[in-house]
């Protein structure tokens, strides 16, 4: 008699069934997503966030409807550096004061809005308003007249009651104003409207305090700032440092109002070209 030999029996490798290749894909698809949402997240509260602009305080610089970057790391981080004000971060490390001339963004200090201002004293600073002149340390800023600024009537630019509607030569609809050129005692310059006296043109003498900072509008007869006591939606008073969230440095976009949605070839008739890329 005769022995059969035993045959091995071979195992069934199941490891190729189970892996769906869809399942990986869309595995794959997930951890890309929660990785570029990482990416954003660190990247709007650490580096550059933008913003746009829905008012016009401060014309000439920037207009309603601009959209502009602002870096995050020149004042510090604090829990408004990040995306929904997690309290992540307490009080604001790597802090930094702004120079006088920075347009900065910052929280208003009574309904904790974004706004929008120029930084022009800081802590020690005298800051006065004279029948219109900025009066710094007890010395008048420069203030030299220069052309009329001039910007297209929109739904995005209406004209001020106190400034010139005006019709150019190809019948398009401006608004003219009164343009200054304003230069610090640290040397920067930057361009003011001024639409002639007003009830605000005169402010101070008052010391901005430690840790705060006093801010204007370009739009010098239409903005409420540090002249005006902080209340919501209104007047921004001094504004304490700590509320700094993020220097303007350029503008990305600029749209005149006109585009609509569903109709998106006037995205591009509504950009206003010429602001696009103004460093600020």
């Amino acid at each position: 008699m005769t022995n059969a030999a035993a045959q091995p029996v071979a195992e069934t490798d199941t490891s190729a069934e189970n892996d769906n290749p869809k399942d990986q894909k869309n595995d794959n698809f997930a951890v890309f997503l929660i990785k570029l949402v990482i990416v954003v997240l660190v990247f709007r509260s650490f580096f550059f966030s933008p913003f746009n602009i829905p008012s016009e305080s401060m014309l000439p610089t920037l207009a309603n409807g601009d959209y502009l970057l602002a870096a995050k790391w020149p004042y510090g981080y604090s829990k408004y550096s990040l995306i929904g004000e997690v309290p992540l971060i307490p009080g604001r490390i790597m802090a930094g004061s702004p120079e006088p001339g920075d347009i900065v963004i910052f929280k208003h200090p009574v309904d904790g809005t974004d706004y929008i201002k120029r930084a022009i004293a800081l802590p020690g600073d005298k800051v006065e308003m004279r029948d219109g002149q900025l009066v710094l340390n007890g010395k008048a800023v420069p203030k030299e007249p220069i052309a009329n600024f001039e910007i297209e009537i929109t739904p995005n630019t209406v004209c001020h009651p106190f400034a010139q509607p005006m019709q150019r030569d190809d019948d398009v609809n401006i608004c003219s104003y009164r343009q200054f050129r304003e230069t610090l005692p640290n040397g920067v310059s930057y361009n003011v409207l001024d639409f002639g006296p007003s009830y605000q043109d005169n402010y101070g003498p008052m010391t901005v305090p430690e840790g705060a900072m006093f801010v204007m509008g370009d739009n010098r007869d239409n903005s409420q700032d540090s002249r005006f006591d902080a209340a919501p939606q209104q007047g921004v008073g001094l504004v304490p440092q700590k509320l700094l969230v993020a220097r303007a440095t350029i503008i990305i976009w600029s749209t005149d109002g006109s585009s609509q949605w569903l109709k998106p070839w006037t995205w591009f008739t509504a950009l206003r070209g010429e602001r696009v890329g103004n460093g600020l």
